[in-house]
C-alpha cells in the first residue's frame, strides 16, 4: 500500500510563517504537523512508500526533512514529487496533485491520501483495516460540532452502513456537523477513475470533490476518526493545537 501526502499548498494564511518554511513542517507542540500524519499512519501496516507532493518553492524543504525523518525512524521509503508549481496562480489543485504522482510515478496499488496539516491525537490502525475489509473507497469523517465550521469542508449525508448517500462540498446551508476529512482511501481498482476525473475537466482543487464525483458512480465509505483532529488554516488554529497537544 501506497501514501501520498498532499503537501503543496502555500498556507498564505500563516504568513510570514510560511514564507520560508511549507506548513506542514511546521511544529507543534515540538514536532512537524507531518510526522503526526506518518506516526499515526505507521501502525497500518503493509506501507511500503510514501510520496510526498509539493512545489517548486518547498521541494528541497520536504527533501531535506525526509532524509532525516527515514534515518532516525522509519523503514518507509520516500519521494518528494515536486508539481513544478510556484505560487496559488499555477498551483494544479490537490486533485491535480494526486492525479500527477499516480500518472508520473506510475502507482498501481491501494492507496491512503492524506493532506500533510491534518493533526491526529490517535493512531489510524482500525483505519487501514477498515479499508482492507472493504476494498472500496473510504473516506474519513469528524464531528467538527459547529455548522459553520462546516461550511469550510463539506456536507455529507450516510446510510445505516455508513456508506455516502450524499456529498457536497463547501455547502452553504448545512444540516448536520459531520464532515469528511482530508483522509481517503483509494483501492488500486479506483486509480483509473482518478485518471477519467481530470480528463474529464473537473475541478482539480479541493480534494472532496473527487469523493463528490465519485459516489453516484460507485460506493463510497465512511470512517470516524478516534480522539482530535485538526485542520490547520489560521494562526489561532495552529496556537490552539499547540495548547493541546503539548498535553496530549
Amino acid at each position: 500500500m501506497k501514501v501520498i501526502i498532499l503537501a503543496a499548498g502555500y498556507a498564505t494564511r500563516l504568513y510570514p510563517l510560511t514564507l520560508t518554511q511549507p506548513k506542514p513542517l511546521l511544529p507543534v507542540a515540538g514536532k512537524p504537523m507531518i510526522e503526526y500524519v506518518l506516526d499515526n499512519l505507521a501502525p497500518i501496516g503493509g506501507l511500503d512508500r510514501v510520496y510526498v507532493v509539493t512545489n517548486a518553492k518547498f521541494a528541497n524543504h520536504f527533501q531535506a526533512w525526509a532524509d532525516g525523518y527515514s534515518a532516525g525512524k522509519t523503514a518507509l521509503d520516500f519521494t518528494v514529487v515536486n508539481d513544478g508549481s510556484t505560487d496559488d496562480t499555477n498551483k494544479l489543485g490537490a486533485i491535480g496533485d494526486l492525479h500527477l504522482v499516480v500518472t508520473r510515478e506510475q502507482v498501481d496499488d491501494d492507496v491512503i491520501v492524506v493532506a500533510g496539516d491534518n493533526l491526529f491525537s490517535q493512531p489510524l490502525e482500525a483505519f487501514g483495516g477498515f479499508c482492507r475489509a472493504r476494498q472500496a473507497p473510504v473516506v474519513a469523517v469528524y464531528d467538527v460540532k459547529d455548522l459553520d465550521q462546516v461550511k469550510k469542508y463539506n456536507a455529507i449525508t450516510l446510510n445505516a452502513d455508513g456508506q455516502i448517500t450524499f456529498f457536497e462540498e463547501k455547502p452553504k446551508a448545512p444540516t448536520s456537523t459531520l464532515s469528511a476529512i482530508a483522509l481517503y482511501y483509494y483501492p488500486r481498482t479506483v486509480i483509473p477513475m482518478i485518471k477519467q476525473y481530470i480528463a474529464e475537466g473537473n475541478n482539480p482543487d479541493q480534494p472532496g470533490r473527487l469523493i463528490q464525483w465519485l459516489y453516484p458512480r460507485l460506493p463510497v465509505y465512511t470512517w470516524t476518526v478516534p480522539g482530535l483532529w485538526f485542520d490547520i488554516g489560521s494562526k489561532e488554529s495552529l496556537e490552539e493545537a499547540n495548547r493541546v497537544f503539548a498535553s496530549v
